[in-house]
């Protein structure tokens, strides 16, 4: 792949984490996935170590605002329906950097480990590309519309422990399209946009396994400190999610993703 010869996994997901032109950046997360996949960069036990975290890097727009600040649009007219594909895409964007910050952040973490989070920056790259499309296909552009900048609050929060970053990014922030997204397959469908409901079917369908990844990575930290997961899950939960956590939940999709019944049943117990 371009780039030094003594370029290791987490020099490569620096690069990707800091581009901040949308194009460069899927193409680099592309190559760069490919190459972390096939084992051809060395994981070194020598790097040196991750820098404080700051902003990624992204594009000047869209302008990032609080959430209560974003405009509410119904889903049946054109441009509500931009405006929703425009609000995932920049949830794609924003798990894009996620993924690539899971990688260059925490070492000493098994090859396994940033192969999955690089194969996860790779997906989400292609469905930012497929929303940017339809998109287009609707009449605008990704940056068109404000945004909101929580997911990537809650990586600064968990910087410092692979653990907590596991638990509420993951299995939490991104485990929450796993509970929004058929409804709004659902009311797509309704008013007729077909081709912005199988995009979400496709993205769906894969984060499943994007949040498995963290449940299975979250459950490997666990054991590695002699924590029980199911406890600390909670415990983390009421630290950082009490009054904001919602419901309801997919069940099914959680327990595909690696939940516990248990841990279901917690979640139910502190959702407003």
């Amino acid at each position: 792949m371009a780039g030094s010869a003594k370029e290791n996994v987490f020099d490569a997901a620096a690069r990707c984490l800091a581009c901040a032109d949308v194009a460069q950046k899927l193409e680099l997360t592309r190559v760069v996935a490919g190459a972390i996949i096939a084992g051809e960069l060395a994981t070194e036990a020598d790097a040196a170590a991750p820098r404080p975290i700051g902003d990624p890097g992204r594009p000047a727009r869209p302008r990032l605002v609080p959430p209560r600040e974003l405009a509410q649009r119904g889903l049946g007219s054109s441009s509500g329906r931009a405006a929703l594909v425009h609000a995932v895409a920049h949830i794609e964007f924003n798990a894009i950097n996620l993924a690539w910050d899971a990688v260059y952040r925490f070492r000493g973490m098994p090859a396994d480990y940033y192969s999955d989070w690089a194969r996860v920056a790779d997906d989400e790259a292609r469905h930012h590309a497929l929303l940017a499309a339809r998109l287009v296909e609707l009449g605008h552009r990704y940056g068109d519309f404000d945004a909101h900048d929580g997911l990537w609050d809650m990586a600064v929060r968990t910087a410092d422990s692979c653990l907590a970053r596991m638990a509420l990014v993951p299995r939490v922030l991104e485990a929450r399209g796993l509970d929004v997204t058929p409804g709004m397959i659902a009311r797509l469908r309704a008013v007729g946009d077909d081709a912005t409901a199988d995009i979400l079917e496709t993205i769906l369908r894969e984060e499943v396994a994007h949040v498995a990844a963290g449940s299975r990575w979250y459950a490997w930290c666990c054991a590695r400190e002699g924590l029980d997961a199911p406890g600390t899950f909670r415990r983390l939960l009421d630290e950082h999610m009490r009054g904001s956590l919602r419901g309801p939940f997919n069940v099914d999709a959680r327990l595909r993703a690696g939940f516990t019944p248990a841990e279901l049943a917690g979640l139910d117990e502190i959702a407003a």
